[in-house]
């Protein structure tokens, strides 16, 4: 993204905010379902804080937390509690959020190359629903148990801002600790940034209302450039909020920044002090992590020596990497084959789901190829027995409909001629019937043999190897 810097540092950290996996909300027994059809259907007393009621701590929420702070290289808490965080608003029917502040339940840790702050976990409000004349609440997600990740200072450019958050949503994926769907509100990204030409830090703003990770770089360069002008003008920054407008594609003020000491922090009564280290085997939990994206990246670089392109597709589709290596475990190493697999796989396959035909049907079709099949129809075309034009056919009926490409191709008379001497008279005869292009070649213009290659391919109705087509024509031309 193009910011005139004018010798300026910007300097950014991260908020982030992420729905948890769980079955039911962070504080009561209410499904934790904020896409609820229905407005107002998963509640209960807890959620809307009735007099009497009582909050308890979803363990599961506890346990997805603790789980991440393990995989980013943070420090588990032993103690750990949950603190109320005052504030007054239509969303927050109890006029607090129940949340955390001194011991939050990871401190520290790296992601994307970017040191973390902490992460702690907290409860998300309602919905609201401005109106012309009114505003309506939606409590369905009110007490969906939420991850607010916190990065120190230390991003300074847009881009640094959507790779940390697509490296955040990625691990939420492959932890299964949510699906952090931005556009769906499941994970919300809150740029705090400040400019400055020395080593001490601007005056920050926060930026929020960022509806996608693209949005969330705009966003950061947007404001970037602003700041900048603004003091380039004489103009005073003042500490605030700002909201990201995304169809003009610009930061408006909302309201001045609160301090801790706005929200008048203190810990929770009704909820019991956790410790952490006596409730899990942190151990255990370290062992049992997936492999996440960043280790998966390194190990297809050293193992099939991919395309950078190649192992991103593979590194945001688990299951279509999982295809993947099951077909070159089907190919038992040999490195032509599983180079040439993968380019079926995320250029033919992802073209023929693409296609007229197929793109308004859900085929789920890494569950349902079958790989040493595949592997098969890739060893066919490696050994010349089927023409790349021929496998994408054949590729396309297998996907629709099942079948076995050996059978495929005898049955569409697809396998190719291999013989030099059964192709050598349809050979002579295309240069005997081109003579005028058979002398242009032997003068020199050589992009001929595309031509000729193409008749020899026309004449055989796809059955001519094409290499050995070639080879014979370069033959026989230089008679």
């Amino acid at each position: 993204m193009n910011i005139d810097m004018k010798g300026y540092t910007a300097t950014i950290g991260l908020e982030i905010h992420a729905h948890l996996k769980t079955k039911t909300k962070m504080f009561s027994k209410s499904l934790n379902d904020p896409h609820h059809a229905e407005p107002n259907q998963n509640i209960s007393p807890v959620d809307l804080a009735h007099p009497g009621t009582l909050p308890t701590i979803n363990k599961k929420a506890v346990e997805h937390m603790v789980r991440i702070g393990l995989a980013v290289g943070g420090e588990i808490a032993n103690f750990t509690e949950f603190d109320r965080k005052n504030y007054f608003y239509p969303d927050i029917p109890k006029g607090y959020q129940i949340s955390q502040y001194k011991y939050p339940i990871v401190s520290g840790g790296n992601l994307a190359g970017f040191e973390l702050e902490r992460i702690h976990l907290e409860e998300d409000t309602a919905t609201s629903k401005h109106l012309e004349d009114k505003t309506l609440i939606d409590y369905n997600r009110a007490g969906a148990p939420l991850m607010e990740l916190v990065t120190k200072p230390v991003l300074h450019t847009p881009e640094d801002v959507m790779a940390f958050a697509r490296e955040l949503q990625l691990l939420l994926r492959y932890l299964g600790a949510g699906d952090a769907n931005i556009e769906k509100g499941e994970m919300r990204v809150e740029v705090n940034l400040s400019v400055s030409k020395t080593d001490e830090l601007g005056i920050k703003s926060e930026v929020k209302n960022i509806g996608s990770i693209s949005a969330a770089g705009k966003a950061a360069a947007f404001e970037i450039q602003r700041q900048i002008n603004a003091l380039e003008n004489g103009e005073t920054l003042t500490q605030e909020t700002r909201g990201w407008d995304d169809q003009k594609e610009i930061t408006v003020s909302q309201r001045s920044k609160e301090n801790a000491k706005d929200y008048r922090y203190f810990p929770e009564p009704d909820l019991p002090k956790l410790y952490l280290h006596e409730i899990f085997d942190l151990d255990q939990m370290k062992q049992e992590l997936p492999e996440l994206a960043d280790a998966k990246r390194k190990r297809f670089k050293t193992k099939y020596g991919l395309k950078d392109e190649d192992i991103e597709s593979y590194i945001n589709e688990p299951d279509m990497a999982q295809f993947f290596e099951n077909t070159a475990q089907e190919l038992a190493g040999d490195a032509k084959k599983i180079t040439a697999a993968s380019n079926y796989i995320t250029s033919d396959i992802i073209g023929i789901l693409k296609s007229d035909d197929l793109k308004d049907q859900k085929i789920d079709v890494w569950n349902t190829l079958d790989t040493k099949l595949f592997a098969q129809l890739i060893t066919m075309v490696d050994s010349g027995d089927l023409g790349s034009r021929g496998a994408k056919d054949i590729l396309a009926h297998m996907i629709q409909h099942g079948g076995n490409p050996q059978e495929l191709a005898e049955e569409k008379g697809l396998i190719q001629d291999n013989d030099p001497e059964a192709l050598r008279p349809v050979v002579q005869k295309i240069i005997a019937d081109n003579s005028t292009q058979a002398e242009e070649y032997k003068n020199g213009k050589e992009t001929l043999m595309k031509f000729f290659v193409g008749m020899g391919m026309k004449e055989t109705k796809g059955a001519g190897n094409p290499k050995i087509l070639t080879d014979l024509f370069v033959e026989e031309l230089q008679k």
